[in-house]
């Protein structure tokens, strides 16, 4: 049974404390994740940009890593650490996947819309940095805090970039913006997933030395 100390939660001695107001937030930020991936993958697919449906796959997996981090709320320290490697290697796996999304798009030859990828673009951009916000104050945390606020920070910049991209398609007509920017997107998830994974394993690795 937990017991209430400093505004924390704590478990067990091998459980670190979880700041107050956390699994409020988490589920903030769940909701506004799944319900731009639901009008991300939408807007991606009709306007035909990469960028646009490796944004929304990103929406997607940060929903799934907020859940699990829902779910392990109260456990122990160990049990959060292997969510937090579950957490990594679904980020590498939907880097991966925005790979093969961006060279299937290149090979197409897709000129996607513009004025859909600003508009919708800048939409998630307004939601991204609500989450970026909302989870600031827990950065710090154990790995497994600590891997949620890297999938928001990525989700900042790659709506930036998203912004860019729409700018350089209107501009040239061409799609190679919105291939190079997806690519960097495939880039930041496989970034954020190693940080997770080798933080999640080094916590793993001094559990067992203790």
């Amino acid at each position: 049974m937990g017991v209430k100390c400093c505004g924390c939660e704590t478990i067990s001695p091998t459980t670190k404390k979880i700041p107050v107001g956390y699994k409020r937030v988490l589920w903030s930020v769940l909701i506004i994740n799944a319900a731009m991936f639901l009008a991300e993958i939408a807007a991606g697919i009709l306007s035909g940009s990469a960028s646009l449906q490796g944004d929304a796959l990103d929406f997607l997996g940060d929903s799934f890593n907020y859940a699990i981090s829902l779910l392990v709320i109260g456990y122990s320290l160990r049990a959060r650490a292997k969510a937090a490697l579950v957490k990594g290697l679904t980020m590498g796996l939907l880097g991966l996947w925005v790979i093969v999304i961006t060279l299937w798009h290149i090979i197409s030859g897709t000129l996607p819309e513009a004025q859909t990828m600003g508009m919708v673009g800048g939409i998630a951009l307004i939601a991204n940095v609500v989450s970026f916000l909302l989870l600031w104050r827990f950065r710090s945390g154990d790995a497994n805090m600590h891997s949620a606020w890297i999938c928001s920070r990525n989700d900042v910049i790659g709506n930036f970039a998203v912004l860019l991209a729409a700018l350089g398609v209107f501009n040239i007509a061409k799609g190679w913006p919105d291939y190079a920017v997806a690519a960097i997107m495939a880039i930041l998830a496989l970034q954020g997933a190693w940080i997770s994974i080798r933080m999640a394993l080094g916590e793993l690795r001094s559990l067992a030395k203790a």
